[in-house]
């Protein structure tokens, strides 16, 4: 089976704070970020609840998808987001 990388964006319980992604393994990544895992921004600003992710099929595609979700404004991101999920419901349940 060809490997999947997944570039995401997950946000706190009251949707205050975006935090974009990149990952091979989204179920493992969100269940880290769920444990509060690894120190750093996530932690710190209790990010545990996945509102958006992509598919891709080379990490190049995905790395590049990233930086430009990464430098899109806060109102780009939210537009993404609620293009799928209009409500921020957490899609890692």
């Amino acid at each position: 089976m060809p490997k999947q990388y997944f570039v995401y964006i997950a946000t706190n319980q009251r949707n205050t704070v975006l935090y974009t992604g990149l990952t091979n393994d989204l179920f493992r990544r969100m269940q880290e970020h769920k444990a509060k895992t690894f120190k750093g921004f996530t932690k710190k600003y209790n990010i545990d609840k996945l509102v958006h992710y992509e598919t891709y099929d080379t990490p190049r595609e995905a790395i590049l998808r990233e930086k430009q979700i990464k430098g899109g404004s806060r109102k780009k991101k939210i537009d993404l987001i609620k293009s799928d999920n209009p409500s921020f419901r957490d899609l890692s349940v």
